[in-house]
């Protein structure tokens, strides 16, 4: 398979950090990173979407095996191990929850909650709340459009980006399609994390 990889990569450098002390893995970097979303499935007639690093490996996959909008997503390493479920648990007013997933079984707490609360003149705003790993409660807004991928994630208390998810241009200037985006991850967030709540964005706009 053809590597995809990202319009603006971070140097080669960058450290990836895996924390070992907890059951489930946690990733952050100590620099922003790029990665590219192909929209596509890696299994044959499957739904789901493919997420490759800056250098086009991949390091995320989402296969829905019966159909779009399924109720319950998984978010998977390369290897398929599970690293959050996402559930829908309100079916009328959009509701989802992200569990994490230790070496066998998945937690009992639910990590982060979305709930989508408006849509105004097409802008849809959702708001999520998660436990840190100091067990501190934060919250996060997700900025987008009515049925376009394209958003923001926000911190609500600094009002700063914390991640973006938009079309992906090439090096020379061309706009690809639909199915294939950037996101882009500031320093020092958990990309799985980012990933559940791009999840939970584009389940809520019927993407995968």
């Amino acid at each position: 398979m053809a590597k995809i990889h990202s319009t603006l990569s971070p140097s080669s450098s960058a450290e990836i950090l895996q924390f070992p002390t907890c059951s489930y893995s946690t990733y952050v970097s100590r620099e922003r990173e790029v990665f590219t979303i192909w929209m596509k499935s890696l299994v044959f007639n499957g739904s789901g979407c493919t997420v490759y690093d800056s250098k086009g490996s991949i390091v995320y996959r989402v296969d829905n095996y019966d159909c779009k909008c399924s109720e319950k997503v998984y978010l998977m390493d390369i290897s398929g191990k599970v690293l959050i479920e996402i559930l829908k648990k309100n079916l009328l007013f959009g509701r989802w929850e992200g569990y994490r997933w230790n070496d066998t079984e998945i937690e009992a707490n639910s990590w982060f909650k979305v709930k989508k609360t408006c849509t105004i003149f097409r802008r849809e705003t959702s708001f999520c709340e998660f436990l840190s790993d100091s067990g501190c409660l934060m919250n996060y807004k997700i900025d987008g459009f009515h049925k376009k991928f394209s958003c923001k994630i926000i911190d609500t208390s600094s009002g700063l980006v914390v991640a973006e998810v938009k079309k992906k241009v090439t090096n020379s200037g061309v706009v690809l399609g639909d199915d294939v985006l950037t996101l882009e991850v500031e320093p020092n967030i958990d990309h799985s994390l980012i990933m559940g709540l791009v999840l939970v964005y584009s389940l809520m706009n019927r993407s995968i």
